[in-house]
């Protein structure tokens, strides 16, 4: 497992930082669409992201659900940190987009290594502004896109995140993601087959060039 940390983290970590991390930390594998955090559970450990992608998602009221973003190996979530150091209940669901593998680092560790590890704690910082930047994209999209614009925003990111230009989803799973209903996703992605830019299939839609 040291080698796949440094792999992904020892361009921003110290070995003895990294080698601490093995010490601690809680290696993981979860499956795709496996829940990882859910709304209102409390936190009580840190994920670096090995490989695969978690997307995370915010959910209103009436159960339904709004993703903020992906993570990616060599991430981190700041929503995650916050509640870890404030030992708040969880604000967002993390669900496991593919197979993915973290490894799980305990509450106290995370003090301890921003007064220890400068490599560290500019990593929490960068993860807060990334995070930050994600959600003010995804503000921006609702407020100033077009539901046809935000769809295919979103499908670029997923084909980007599966790395094979394909989005294996049904057009109600991608309607959740995008708080709306599987009609008007449905009618979307019938438009953007038409004008050459996704091929549509039983279950999964291929991203042309774009």
């Amino acid at each position: 497992m040291i080698q796949e940390l440094k792999d992904n983290y020892g361009h921003l970590f110290e070995n003895n930082l990294l080698n601490e991390i093995n010490q601690v930390g809680t290696f993981k594998e979860v499956p795709e669409g496996a829940v990882m955090i859910n709304i209102g559970e409390y936190v009580k450990s840190m994920p670096l992201l090995i490989s695969g992608a978690i997307k995370i998602l915010r959910e209103d009221n009436d159960g339904d659900e709004l993703l903020l973003y992906f993570l990616e190996k060599g991430d981190t979530c700041a929503m995650t940190l916050t509640c870890c150091l404030g030992q708040k209940k969880s604000e967002i669901k993390a669900v496991a987009e593919t197979d993915a593998k973290l490894m799980m680092i305990p509450i106290q560790k995370m003090e301890e290594w921003s007064g220890k590890y400068k490599s560290w704690r500019n990593f929490v910082f960068e993860s807060y502004h990334n995070r930050l930047n994600e959600m003010l994209e995804t503000i921006d999209s609702i407020a100033f896109l077009k539901m046809d614009e935000r769809l295919l925003k979103y499908l670029i990111e997923k084909a980007r995140v599966s790395e094979d230009g394909t989005i294996r989803n049904t057009h109600q799973e991608i309607a959740y993601d995008l708080h709306t209903s599987r009609v008007v996703i449905s009618r979307l992605l019938k438009k953007l087959e038409n004008l050459g830019k996704i091929e549509l299939h039983r279950n999964y839609v291929t991203l042309l060039k774009i």
